[in-house]
């Protein structure tokens, strides 16, 4: 899409591998100005220069968004350096798959942090300025877990759960204030989120689209206006049989948990 984005300003938050990196090249690739943000310099480094071909001013900030001082400092940063940010995309997130019964409180609070508090502290810091020129738009990046309540993943579907509604809230009380507001629910992405230490292993038996077709799909959305858009599409198919029969799909979604730990390719709860 090729000069889609002429002129915009672009902050991307996980921007360093993944969705992030591949969100950030497209736009750049589409013509708009993009900062990146996260923990890996040297990551960030080789995404920003893939962004630097199309858009020269692009730029980076390191930066722990678990630290509220920094999400702070980051706000500040882009407003100074880009002179403003057209389109904030809170990408940056955390999976911490664990069954319930090996969930503690810290692990809830950190994933809450960093995949719920972070973004919406950024949003709010960047919101004057957009509600000052009359115009923006907020993509928040969450999850198909946060409307299948997938299992093994209570605390991160929560937080994406709540990013999500807080998401369709502000679009309502910013509806005519020219902010717009996305909401992305990526499934099974081929990203190193599925295979960071310290979660359990990942058993969906979904097969996983590349990063490019998310992108792709996540993009073309944003475009449009979408308020929200769901990659792979079925999986709003999915969300939708689910609202109309909750019990229903979860005892469903019990019985693949089983059915899968029989066949020994899931985890069973402790004793």
């Amino acid at each position: 899409m090729p000069g889609t984005f002429e002129g915009a300003r672009v902050l991307v938050t996980g921007g360093s591998s993944g969705i992030g990196a591949g969100l950030a090249e497209a736009f750049a690739a589409a013509g708009a100005t993009v900062g990146i943000a996260a923990r890996r310099r040297d990551r960030l480094e080789a995404v920003l220069e893939r962004c630097r071909a199309h858009a020269p001013a692009s730029r980076l900030w390191v930066a722990d968004l678990a630290d509220p001082g920094a999400v702070d400092r980051l706000a500040a940063d882009a407003l100074a350096e880009l002179g403003g940010v057209d389109i904030l995309v809170n990408n940056a997130g955390i999976p911490k798959r664990r069954h319930v019964t090996r969930l503690d409180p810290a692990t809830v609070e950190t994933v809450m942090a960093i995949n719920y508090l972070s973004p919406v502290r950024l949003t709010l810091a960047l919101l004057p300025h957009m509600l000052e020129r009359g115009s923006g738009r907020v993509v928040n990046v969450s999850s198909v877990a946060a409307p299948l309540s997938s299992p093994g993943e209570s605390a991160y579907a929560a937080s994406k759960a709540a990013l999500a509604v807080f998401s369709e809230s502000m679009a309502v009380d910013l509806w005519d204030s020219g902010i717009k507001v996305t909401v992305v629910y990526p499934g099974v992405v081929d990203t190193e989120l599925f295979t960071l230490p310290d979660n359990d292993p990942f058993t969906g038996g979904v097969e996983a689209i590349s990063v490019d077709e998310a992108v792709a799909v996540i993009v073309e959305g944003v475009a449009a206006g979408a308020l929200s858009v769901y990659v792979p599409g079925f999986f709003a198919e999915f969300a939708s049989g689910k609202a109309q029969d909750v019990p229903g799909f979860l005892a469903g979604a019990a019985e693949f948990v089983r059915q899968r730990a029989a066949a020994g390719s899931g985890s069973e709860p402790p004793a």
